[in-house]
């Protein structure tokens, strides 16, 4: 049994920046225990299958695991998964279209694709649910579980929740950059904490000046520690829960707001990721997260009598 496969790099502009998935791109009549032992086999934060869609006005149904389980939706393995499809379509020389969707466990995930000078350089998700605001834990807690002191973590605007647009994640804001950098998951004080209201990782973050964002360089530094203790280089389903959480806290009127988030830069994988937010009623409406990929490697799984 042979199945195709690519890698994507995804959320940065060169090789061996942003967020690796391995996009499986025929995985119809595998079992769902063969997809499990393909994305440990890869040992990617996330890789993704593509099957036939249950509805023929979408693209495609798509099912991602992390190495531990399946889960309903993420942020890069979407992106990815739209810019090894667009590869494959190139390859047939087919017309690229203007965005796909995909059925997932938490939704339909649009996805548009983002061109330069006729060339797919990358896409934008639209988040398949509304910010949902979860569990609360202490600002102790949450720095027990980063190794960090009580001073580092920063309540001013929210205490450290749960939040989610697709799948949860425990958010926390940092005092400073420089508390993100000193940042380290502890195993103990995980186990105290989570998993909680459907998080299990942390997302960690501190924002570029004390200040509004500006429009020059990042306005978010942001880190995000699975409960495998492993560190994600870049997060695009926990960008945009942050995202939105940030525009509805933030003193600004209705408008879109947009928001630069810098991840990976402290573990070597520099990632980009935009997001943007809808604000309606001061409230965050539609949540989009996007950035740039590149193609890394292609290749065939031989599957001889996995179960």
């Amino acid at each position: 049994m042979e199945r195709r496969y690519v890698t994507i790099d995804v959320f940065t502009d060169r090789m061996f920046g942003g967020n690796p998935v391995a996009v499986v791109l025929d995985a119809a009549g595998l079992a769902t225990t063969q997809m499990q032992a393909i994305a440990v086999e890869f040992n990617y934060s996330e890789t993704t299958f593509i099957l036939p869609p249950k509805h023929s006005d979408h693209t495609a149904w798509v099912r991602i695991f992390t190495p531990s389980s399946e889960i309903p939706f993420a942020g890069h393995p979407n992106i990815g998964t739209a810019f090894a499809l667009v590869t494959l379509i190139v390859d047939r020389n087919e017309k690229v279209p203007e965005r796909f969707v995909f059925e997932e466990e938490a939704g339909l995930v649009p996805v548009t694709l983002m061109q330069e000078n006729e060339v797919v350089i990358g896409a934008e998700l639209l988040a398949p649910e509304p910010l949902s605001r979860r569990a609360q834990i202490t600002r102790e807690s949450a720095a027990a579980c980063l190794s960090l002191t009580a001073e580092d973590i920063r309540t001013g605007e929210h205490e450290p929740q749960v939040l989610s647009v697709g799948l949860p994640f425990l958010v926390v804001e940092l005092a400073s950059r420089d508390a993100l950098r000193r940042a380290t998951p502890n195993r103990s004080a995980y186990d105290q904490v989570l998993p909680l209201d459907g998080a299990r990782s942390i997302y960690a973050y501190a924002r570029a000046t004390a200040e509004r964002p500006s429009e020059a360089g990042p306005d978010i530094h942001a880190r995000m520690f699975t409960s495998r203790m492993t560190e994600d280089p870049a997060t695009g389903s926990a960008t945009a829960a942050t995202a939105a959480l940030l525009a509805e806290t933030l003193d600004t009127p209705d408008r879109e707001l947009v928001l630069r988030f810098a991840q990976g830069f402290d573990m070597g994988r520099p990632s980009l990721l935009v997001a943007r937010v809808l604000k309606r009623a001061g409230t965050a409406g539609s949540v989009y997260v996007g950035g740039r990929c590149v193609k890394v490697m292609q290749g065939s799984l031989f599957l001889p009598g996995l179960t």
